[in-house]
């Protein structure tokens, strides 16, 4: 398919679903208005149905047009008409003017989306998208709560400024006709969503609410066949002269006709109002990203969500945010890109137009009916399951919490506790945590360097002294003291203690002094506190190494020392074990071939024949003895010094195999069946190395077989004890 026809159904697509799009959106829009200037009076009906329209046209054309995500549909929600809404009855019961409170809500929207363009611009679209789960859901239900609530005396028909406690308790109150109307418009839209069709749940819903009002005007009420000051309805709305001039005039004209508000009362539900849309839009781009299969730009989204709501609102609109149901209707309806929100507005606009007629004549109980299912269907149902699991209560608490706070306080307030509660239970679940990862002695964790026997035995217990902590996590205030007590016991009988940072997250100032009073406790028991692998950049980005050196723990009397791998941390706790129980061997300088293990039970014949074959070469500390890659063919002993063996991994790291001191050997593989070396080895020390080739062996071979086979002997007995030590450091790296 060729890009012309393919541009071409992508096109008609996006007509298509911003037309469907609209069918939803629209009534909604309409319904969010009519809620927002409803407790103003009656005659303020019809000025919120215009502002919920001209919301959905500019704001659906505008957002889609600078915003950055494909097939979403930016309309007036219930976030928005709940903030203003409320705002709205605060200002009426005070007593505040019409023209003030049109001002307030005005200014709020305006802020309000300013502050979206600057959450945008300052990259917190990622930010707003982590807020916990239990806050959006309690915040998001508490909304729904405040709109079901808001909306039943509208259903019930009982008159304005009464609350919905005393319109459910007056059932004199009562409008059959608002009951007939609302509850048939309720009913036929919860059927509607049960049973998909192509036409919209809210249209069925909205249709079936103006059919019985119609039949209720032929029957018992005709009274309701009237326009003239029909309290039912949302009344007349003219699209051309005063009524539309006035609803987008108002609000400019209050800039100098009404009182201005104070700031405290517009800035607070500004912020409200900005964080609830710019929550609601991004978890509608999330799901339209799982179900498309495509990724959303969260700040441009945040960027465009605040021009289009700064443009509805200049212009007289309600505000709102990306919705869920008219992007998801938009999407199977064949919307593609962001055109499909564009048009969205463009249909909204020629049905205001075209039907003006038939929106004049829009039930007000209809419009209830409509939000009450929305508000119901927002309160999240399935959060009563965290109730059942002493797991999950907590978090069902911070939901409920939320949620009271959202309906008897206000939403920014929730909010704020909402996010207290979820900060104070992640630290709660980090104190119940280990932060020690694994514990190990130094009789069964050892280093990497391969030891004679001798010393081996010794270290199995002088070991016993030697603790190793492997930590993980984040070490902070909450887990310090948990910390703590698990390291004192160890302290009075260790002679070193060894903590391992490989695996910890994050680090702050209570931990970082637990790690000096560990220190100066040690060095009273004259001991010493060893770190290894001190992270370069912890996720937070804080150097841990360079933070620790600030401190002054690496330094001074008292100093700790540091090692950049564990292995060399615990090679250095084994010399100082050995050299404090004598078992050091440094006094050594030189070793014969005779003092070698391999060439044990050689007669001194056949060891002066072999010593004649043997090359002996020196290597300063540092010196490459050879490199991965290079040919080999022979035996290295080491008769002083020592030699550390490294293998290149493919991203150009090193991984520490072993190290091989005064009395080892290496080279065997190379010895055995001629072959590239496999690792890197490096002198760590001034080193000496007897060289055995495999061509002057084989000469020696020939003339006395028994001396190669008690070589070959010898290098299979060291090979298997060298596996064996190999499994149990890989036993250990498993319970661990």
């Amino acid at each position: 398919m060729n890009s012309t026809s393919l541009s071409t159904r992508h096109l008609s697509g996006d007509m298509w679903g911003g037309f469907a799009a609209m069918l939803v959106a629209l009534p909604s829009a309409i319904a969010f208005g009519v809620t927002i200037l409803a407790p103003l009076g009656s005659h303020f009906t019809a000025q919120g149905a215009i502002a919920g329209i001209l919301g959905v046209t500019l704001l659906g054309f505008v957002a889609a047009l600078f915003g950055g995500t494909q097939r979403l549909i930016s309309a007036p929600c219930a976030p928005a008409a709940a903030v203003l809404s409320a705002l709205t009855i605060q200002m009426s019961h005070q007593g505040s003017a019409p023209s003030t409170i049109l001002l307030t809500l005005f200014l709020v929207a305006i802020i309000s989306s300013a502050i979206q363009i600057l959450f945008g611009a300052l990259r917190f679209g990622q930010l707003i998208r982590y807020m916990p789960f239990p806050v959006v859901s309690g915040y998001l239900s508490g909304v729904g709560l405040i709109i079901f609530f808001s909306q039943l005396p509208k259903l019930l028909g009982a008159p304005k400024d009464i609350e919905w406690f005393a319109a459910i308790s007056s059932p004199y109150m009562w409008q059959p006709v608002s009951l007939l109307v609302g509850c048939s418009t309720g009913a036929v839209m919860l059927i509607a969503m049960r049973f998909p069709s192509r036409v919209p749940a809210v249209i069925q819903g909205l249709a079936a609410g103006i059919v019985v009002y119609w039949l209720l005007a032929w029957s018992a009420f005709p009274a309701l066949a009237s326009l003239q000051d029909n309290p039912f309805v949302i009344g007349a709305i003219s699209t051309a002269g005063e009524g539309l001039w006035d609803s987008i005039s108002g609000p400019w004209q209050g800039l100098t006709l009404a009182t201005m508000p104070h700031l405290q009362q517009i800035l607070i539900p500004a912020l409200t109002l900005s964080v609830l849309l710019s929550i609601d839009t991004l978890k509608t781009c999330l799901i339209l990203d799982a179900v498309s299969g495509t990724r959303h730009n969260s700040n441009r989204e945040l960027i465009g969500q605040g021009i289009g709501n700064l443009t509805a609102t200049l212009f007289g609109g309600t505000p709102g945010a990306g919705t869920m149901g008219a992007s998801l209707v938009n999407k199977a309806s064949g919307g593609v890109t962001r055109l499909s929100g564009m048009f969205q507005g463009i249909w909204s606009l020629l049905a205001f137009l075209l039907l003006t007629p038939l929106i004049s004549w829009v039930p007000v109980a209809a419009l209830a009916g409509l939000l009450i299912v929305i508000g119901v269907r927002m309160i999240d149902w399935h959060s009563l399951q965290l109730a059942r699991s002493r797991a999950t209560v907590l978090d069902f608490g911070v939901i409920v919490a939320v949620v009271v706070v959202a309906k008897t306080a206000s939403l920014i307030a929730a909010s704020g506790l909402g996010v207290a509660l979820a900060i104070l239970m992640f630290i709660r679940e980090q104190i119940h945590s280990s932060t020690i990862r694994n514990k190990s002695y130094g009789n069964a964790l050892f280093s990497k360097r391969v030891r004679p026997l001798a010393e081996r035995e010794a270290l199995l217990e002088l070991g016993k002294q030697n603790v190793v902590y492997e930590l993980q996590g984040s070490l902070f205030f909450g887990t310090t003291d948990q910390l703590y007590s698990a390291i004192e016991p160890e302290l009075e009988k260790a002679r070193h203690v060894v903590l391992d940072f490989q695996r910890v997250q994050s680090i702050d100032m209570t931990a970082a002094h637990m790690i000096e009073r560990l220190r100066n406790m040690l060095y009273d028991q004259q001991g010493t506190l060893i770190l290894s692998r001190l992270p370069a950049s912890l996720p937070s980005g804080r150097d841990l190494r360079n933070y620790i050196e600030q401190l002054g723990i690496t330094s001074g009397e008292h100093a700790t020392r540091i090692f950049d791998d564990l292995s060399d941390a615990l090679e250095w706790v084994e010399d100082q074990s050995l050299q404090a129980a004598g078992v050091d061997a440094d006094h050594v300088l030189d070793m014969r071939l005779e003092q070698f293990e391999l060439f044990e039970g050689l007669q001194p014949s056949t060891l002066k024949a072999l010593q004649q074959g043997v090359q002996r070469r020196y290597y300063t500390e540092g010196e490459i003895i050879f490199s991965s890659g290079a040919p080999g063919d022979a035996l290295m002993l080491i008769a002083r010094g020592a030699v550390r063996i490294d293998l290149r991994l493919s991203n150009g790291r090193k991984s520490h195999i072993a190290t091989f001191g005064r009395g080892q050997f290496f080279g065997e593989m190379s010895f055995l069946e001629p072959h590239p070396h496999s690792a890197n080895v490096m002198a760590v020390a001034d080193t000496e190395l007897l060289i055995l080739p495999r061509s002057d062996f084989d000469v020696l071979a020939k003339s006395d077989p028994m001396m190669a086979m008690h070589l070959y002997a010898s290098l299979a007995s060291a090979m298997a004890d060298r596996l064996r030590h190999t499994n149990l450091e890989l036993r250990a790296l498993q319970e661990a």
